[in-house]
This record gives structure tokens, C-alpha cells and sequence, in this order.
């Protein structure tokens, strides 16, 4: 009751009114209840949202020793699950309604994911959904059907705030809380903070819902000090940046992704570094994609996915985007490097020197979604790439002249015809394209190279 200021308490035993001067609400999120028919008839069905619901699932798993189970969702917590299930010697299915796993990321990048889980033994169901459940026999609305001695639900969250609902405090997307840039709402003297509240992203100041432990806990500091008296004129919203861990590997992510950034006119770039010095041992492969501004030049979003160092990058580009700076500016970050922990170019300074190289019209990055219509219009893909690694695997079309041959074969070459030249990870490539402008071809540089192609069409692969 926001006039009265009082709060009704069930303690569980009875109810009592409670006095405040201030109010500050944080009821969090509520896991999203799927309905589906005949749920109740399978004698392990949960829904994951915290540590009671674990330790339920636990229970089950120690008394009725399942040997297959079912979840539902491919968000952080899905994923989660799906591995340590799988750890724990359970056959085990996910199953997702859209195209793929990971929704922060874009499709050629969550392309990864699903290869993670399926190179683990996970069985991965795509554009799939539950139609019905007769006890342990799970019927998908594509006709399917599978066993699931154990299912566990995970497929989001959303604000806990029903009890708000008819106390005129104003409620917003999804239910979530309305707040101004000190966490007031609209009733006095009652502030929120935490997965219930409505933010302001950090890139495009519109509303969001970002339900992450971070931003939760900086909020909790903040409005201690705003009711403390202490002033912050400088807060910044959220970005969202997250991770997860998938068996051996990290996805992260920060900012905006591509179907978030409708009316902009952006870049995306797709590199290949590694989390340390390729001679030193434990090197591994970083796949990162940054989209930048094209006219402003402001970062607006990364995904890096690895086995090592790809938490390290994400938060050093997260950091970039809270401070403003330019994509150019990566050039200038002087990062801590020794061999066993990073390179003498970092993979954040090459994305600073990559988009240097675009702004600058030194180089013309081919999507590798774009490279299908451009070949059915004429244009030639050249496999710049050794013989040995041409002849394992190519794209088809392709011709092949190495680097080192390029220039002795350059006059093979119709000047009237447009190339788009590619390696394994765009660096010779790039080389490639730089020798055929400087003699009058037209040329583009196939973005992510083979890494990403190979991993996104393999049906368009021959050799």
C-alpha cells in the first residue's frame, strides 16, 4: 500500500502489516512456466530456477537413477544443465524451438555452439517444440518422438512481480518494473533494482529487460549510495554482457547483435587469434565477431568464442563500449603479454587494426552469407590457401593459386571479372587482396575466411 506505506508480510503462518520510509523492491525473475499437455503425468518434470529446484533435481536423480533425460531450452542455463547432465552419464536430448542454441549470438556464430554439444554427445533438436507428454514419452510437433526418464524445463525467465500488480506502481515490458536513472519508481519513496527492473542499454538507451548477476549487484551499490546522499550522475545502463561454458569451451558476448541493430548502418568483422603464443604449448583458437559503427565508429557488440582467453577479450571490449571509444582506438590498448597469456598483437588490437584498414577502404570484407548470391552473379573465388590445404576441403567454385603464387600467375587473371579471395582465417587473404587492387582488379576479402564458411555451409563444400 504506497499511500499508507505498508507492506502486508505472510510469514507463512498468518499475515501482519509492515511500516517503511523507504521501500526498495528486488523480487527478481520467475522461470517461465511452459504449458504443455500431460506434464503432470511424468513423474520428473522440473523447472530450474534456483538452488531448491536443484536440489530437487538432484534428489531425483540419486533415488530413481534416470538413464535419459529431456531439456527444454538453449539459453545459458539450458546448456548448463544439458552438460552436467550429460557428466553425470545420462543420455541426454535439448531440444529448442528456433534454428539454434545461445540467442545473444548470431547465427554464424552459434553455429559453434551446436557443434560443441553435438561433439559431446548431446542429441540436439532445432526448430523443434513439445506437443505433448504421455509419462515418459515426449511427442514433438514435428512428429517425433523420444523417452525421457527426466525433463528439465529452462526456457527464460521473467519479473517476479505479480504481488506488485494494483499498488500503482507503474509497470512496464513484461511486467518489469518502471524506474527512473536513480531506481525511483513511480510511487515515492519506492525504488527497485535487480532482474524485475526495466533498464536503459548502454548503446541504445531504450528499455531491457537484462536479468544478470552483475548489473544486479552494481544496482544494489548504487542505490545505497543515492539513499546514502551520495550522488551518481554517471550511470551508464546495461550492456549485457554474459558467458557461458559449453564441455570445454567459452561463449561470450557483449552489446548488440545483428538482429538488434535494425536502422544502423553497421560492419561486421569475424577474426581468428589465439589466446596466446601459437609456440607456446596450450595455444588455442579464439573466434571472435565485433560489429562496429560505420559512421560513428562506435563498438556495438562482440561474441568470442574459445577454449582460453575468450573472457579476457569480451570484457576488454565490454569495457571499451562502456568508456566510448572508438573501434580505431583498439589499436592504442597496451595489454599484458607473455607468452603463456597472450600475443604481441592481441586479438583486440587486430580488430582495432582491421577496422582501421576498412575505414580506410584498404580492404572490402565479403560476408560469408553474401558469397552465394555474388557467385551466382559472376564473381570468382580464389582459395588463396597451400595445394594440400585446397585439396582437403574447398569451397565450391573455388580455384586455387596460393599466396605465394599470386603474383607470377596474376596476368591468368580477368580484370573484368570480380574476386573474392579467401584463406583459413582472412590473413593471407588479405595480402591476396591488397596485391590484385594494387593492380586493377576488383576484389573483396571473404570475412572469417574458411573457419567460419566451412562451419556455416558444409553442404557447399567439396574436396
Amino acid at each position: 500500500d504506497a499511500d499508507k506505506k505498508e507492506i502486508l508480510v505472510n510469514d507463512g503462518e498468518g499475515q501482519y502489516q509492515l511500516r517503511y520510509d523507504k521501500l526498495i523492491l528486488s523480487p527478481g525473475a520467475k522461470p517461465v512456466d511452459l504449458e504443455i499437455e500431460g506434464k503432470e503425468s511424468h513423474e520428473s518434470f522440473h523447472t530450474l530456477r534456483n538452488i531448491p529446484d536443484l536440489d530437487q533435481i538432484m534428489e531425483d536423480i540419486n533415488k530413481q537413477n534416470p538413464k535419459n533425460a529431456l531439456v527444454i531450452g538453449g539459453g545459458f542455463i539450458g546448456l548448463e544443465v544439458a552438460e552436467n547432465l550429460k557428466n553425470r552419464g545420462l543420455e541426454v536430448s535439448l531440444i529448442q524451438r528456433s534454428d539454434r542454441v545461445l540467442p545473444p549470438f548470431d547465427p554464424e556464430m552459434a553455429v559453434f555452439a551446436n557443434e560443441a554439444l553435438k561433439e559431446n554427445g548431446i542429441n540436439l533438436i532445432l526448430n523443434d517444440s513439445i506437443n505433448k507428454i504421455e509419462e515418459k514419452r515426449v511427442l514433438l510437433n514435428s512428429g517425433d518422438e523420444l523417452d525421457a526418464d527426466m525433463i528439465v524445463s529452462a526456457v527464460g525467465v521473467t519479473p517476479d512481480t505479480d504481488f506488485i500488480e494494483g499498488s500503482g506502481i507503474e509497470l512496464g515490458m513484461k511486467k518489469g518494473i518502471k524506474v527512473d536513472g536513480n531506481f525511483k519508481t513511480s510511487k515515492d519513496d519506492i525504488y527497485a533494482i535487480g532482474d524485475a527492473i526495466i533498464v536503459k542499454h548502454t548503446i541504445t538507451n531504450n528499455d531491457s529487460l537484462i536479468a544478470l548477476a552483475s548489473p544486479a549487484n552494481r544496482q544494489g551499490r548504487q542505490l545505497a549510495d543515492i539513499l546514502s546522499g551520495i550522488d551518481h550522475k554517471n550511470l551508464t545502463g546495461s550492456l549485457g554482457t554474459s558467458i557461458v561454458r559449453i564441455f570445454d569451451t567459452a561463449f561470450a558476448s557483449t552489446g548488440l547483435n545483428e538482429s538488434q541493430l535494425e536502422g544502423y548502418n553497421y560492419q561486421a568483422m569475424h577474426l581468428v587469434g589465439k589466446s596466446n603464443a601459437g609456440y607456446f604449448p596450450g595455444s588455442d583458437d579464439i573466434f571472435l565477431k565485433v560489429i562496429f559503427d560505420k559512421d560513428s565508429h562506435e563498438i556495438l557488440g562482440a561474441q568470442a568464442i574459445g577454449k582460453k582467453g575468450a573472457d579476457k577479450r569480451i570484457d576488454v571490449l565490454a569495457t571499451a563500449i562502456k568508456a566510448k571509444m572508438k573501434i580505431e582506438d583498439l589499436q592504442e590498448l597496451e595489454l599484458s603479454y607473455s607468452p603463456p597469456y597472450g600475443t604481441a598483437k592481441d586479438l583486440v588490437n587486430m580488430v582495432g587494426y582491421f577496422a582501421h584498414n576498412i575505414i580506410l577502404g584498404l580492404t572490402n570484407p565479403i560476408q560469408i552469407k553474401e558469397l552465394e548470391n555474388l557467385q551466382n552473379n559472376g564473381a570468382i573465388v580464389i582459395d588463396v590457401r597451400t595445394k594440400n590445404e585446397y585439396d582437403q576441403g574447398h569451397i565450391k567454385g573455388a580455384i586455387n593459386i596460393s599466396l605465394d603464387e599470386l603474383r607470377e600467375k596474376i596476368d591468368d587473371l580477368d580484370k573484368t571479372k570480380e574476386y573474392i579471395v579467401h584463406c583459413r582465417s582472412s590473413v593471407r587473404s588479405y595480402n591476396a587482396e591488397r596485391i590484385l587492387k594494387e593492380n586493377g582488379f576488383k576484389v573483396g576479402n571473404l570475412d572469417g575466411s574458411w573457419l567460419y564458411y566451412s562451419a556455416n555451409y558444409p553442404d557447399n563444400i567439396e574436396g
